[in-house]
């Protein structure tokens, strides 16, 4: 089978990439690196007129014309790649916006992967219009929506989930839908909102290539070593004032036992080495199941503060705690970091949870394995 992957935003795509390839099929990535993440793609896309100067441009010109630059320079490079990119028996979308483009040319490359490839999928594994309108529907459901709605978060810092609440957007979304093969949920964050809805095939699990992420056992040899990685641009979304206040809670009471690392929007390279000192690792806080940085980490065996609200748990039927759930609430959060600190044979046992849980169904070849199933059937 002949597949390219469209998009790629938390290494999801590159490790599924890793479990096709060990299955025998040939895998291509296409789209943008992600700004300081920097992963790896096959088809590089760079989002042009973003930054300085030229972006103000880009903006006025928008402003006068509805002309988005930055959307017509990309898709003059996909065009780069347009005989690469047929020929697929499987195109799989990582998002209703995979490129970043206005509504026009999103649709122009989208219409060319549809014509010139044998069946598309989407993949539910961010924000989309299905998922933002469902999240604002249900206020209770917990997500990042609540943050907008109670001021916390300004309009212009969640213009990127703001824009699937859009007129263009909707028909964007429509015309994917009404395309496509199917849509497949990473994760229960996703997989909740899309339950019940027509083109929905079910929630595959984010693929973790097992093979290089080594498990190392966690020793408890002097301090314990607490880690806490910031993407600038997602602060408030992932939780980090929160993270942050209970730091400097657990600092003063337990300065001579722990070491705290903190870490701001660095490359994906680099941040997953940096944390493998670290026996706790600080992640994000608002959803039901874990993003993509604490599965990785879990499958070094760390220690992830994380999503595992009850409806997670249910859904593997867990009886081991395999990380931490985390809410908005400092003295929670502080509650646990130090019940952890005070008992550091839990870390251990719960390491190790983590790392058989991961092995057990975020394996990236049999999660590829289930991929290529779904794409056989629909």
């Amino acid at each position: 089978m002949k597949v390219l992957l469209v998009g790629e935003y938390s290494h999801l795509h590159n490790s599924l990439k890793d479990g096709l390839q060990k299955l025998g099929h040939d895998v291509f990535i296409i789209g943008q690196n992600d700004g300081f993440k920097n992963f790896p793609v096959d088809f590089p896309i760079q989002k042009k007129w973003d930054s300085g100067f030229l972006k103000k441009v880009k903006i006025a010109v928008y402003k006068l014309s509805g002309f988005d630059i930055s959307s017509y320079l990309t898709y003059r490079q996909f065009l780069k790649f347009e005989k690469k990119c047929s020929g697929f028996d499987v195109v799989q979308l990582i998002n209703e916006n995979s490129f970043h483009c206005t509504y026009y040319f999103e649709k122009k490359i989208i219409s060319s992967l549809l014509k010139n490839n044998q069946k598309l999928y989407l993949l539910s594994s961010g924000y989309d219009y299905l998922n933002v309108k469902y999240c604002f529907e249900n206020p209770d459901f917990k997500s990042v929506i609540p943050l907008y709605q109670n001021h916390k978060i300004d309009q212009k810092s969640f213009a990127n989930v703001l824009k699937f609440r859009k007129k263009e957007f909707f028909k964007l979304h429509q015309y994917i839908y009404e395309n496509c093969n199917g849509i497949i949920a990473s994760d229960l964050d996703y997989h909740l909102p899309l339950k019940g809805t027509g083109k929905y095939l079910g929630m595959i699990p984010n693929p973790i290539n097992t093979d290089k992420l080594q498990f190392q056992p966690l020793k408890i040899i002097g301090k314990i070593i607490i880690f806490h990685g910031i993407n600038n641009d997602n602060y408030l979304k992932k939780g980090n004032d929160y993270f942050e206040k209970a730091l400097e809670i657990i600092e003063r009471k337990y300065d001579s036992k722990v070491e705290i690392i903190t870490v701001r929007s660095v490359p994906y390279s680099e941040y997953i080495n940096l944390y493998n000192r670290s026996h706790i690792l600080l992640d994000q806080i608002y959803g039901y199941d874990q993003g993509y940085n604490a599965l990785e980490s879990m499958a070094k065996g760390k220690v992830v503060f994380t999503n595992a609200e009850t409806e997670f748990t249910e859904y593997y039927n867990l009886t081991e705690k395999v990380c931490i759930n985390a809410i908005p609430d400092v003295d929670y959060l502080v509650n646990e970091l130090s019940f952890l600190i005070e008992n550091p044979e839990k870390i251990t046992a719960i390491g190790k949870h983590a790392r058989d849980f991961i092995e057990e169904h975020h394996n990236y070849i049999n999660i590829a394995q289930k991929y290529v199933q779904k794409w056989n059937e629909n």
